[in-house]
């Protein structure tokens, strides 16, 4: 058998966190920050090592408690995870912040497919007949406008941002250089 060398959550963690995070914080502060190159920069790095670094601690925490629980009880249940993941969760990611946000944000969509899924096959929800995703797109999407027109600041602010960008600056028209780089409002008018 090949030797297989054990991963740490302090190695690993931070190499995600940094495919993740540093994309977006690029894409979304060159498109949607003022400031200079630096200012900028500082943002991008920021962001990305404060996702990494919550990343790696939540992870330790996790492990850390599941194999406390597991040595304690002398077998591993599947409330380990739970109660790990809850304790992690509350200590890592249980302060209202941006990142925070985000992260929490893309786990709940992913987590309520699942649960849904699971639902299906426990026989608690019953087989759709027909695929409901289309269904769920057109009241997400009904939902998300009829918030932002209407009720702008319950969503969240990157999200306002984007929506800003993609239904109000795009009113604006100046030559094809808005269509290829970015639709703001100029100052001259």
């Amino acid at each position: 058998m090949p030797f297989v060398k054990k991963s740490h959550p302090f190695r690993v963690a931070p190499s995600y966190g940094i495919k993740i995070r540093a994309p977006h914080a690029l894409v979304m502060t060159f498109l949607f920050r003022s400031g200079s190159l630096r200012e900028k920069l500082r943002a991008i790095l920021q962001a990305t090592y404060t996702h990494s670094r919550k990343l790696a601690c939540f992870v330790f925490a996790y492990k850390g408690l599941c194999t406390l629980q597991s040595r304690m009880q002398g077998e591993t249940r599947q409330l380990h995870s739970f109660l790990a993941a809850f304790i992690g969760g509350w200590l890592v990611f249980g302060e209202n912040s941006n990142i925070n946000s985000q992260i929490n944000m893309y786990l709940t969509s992913r987590v309520l497919f699942a649960l849904c899924r699971l639902g299906v096959e426990k026989g608690y929800i019953p087989q759709p007949r027909w695929d409901p995703f289309p269904v769920l797109t057109a009241v997400v999407w009904g939902l998300v406008l009829w918030l932002f027109e209407y009720h702008r600041l319950t969503l969240q602010p990157s999200l306002q941002s984007s929506m800003t960008y993609l239904y109000e600056d795009s009113n604006v028209w100046h030559d094809i250089s808005d269509f290829l780089i970015y639709n703001k409002s100029r100052s001259s008018e």
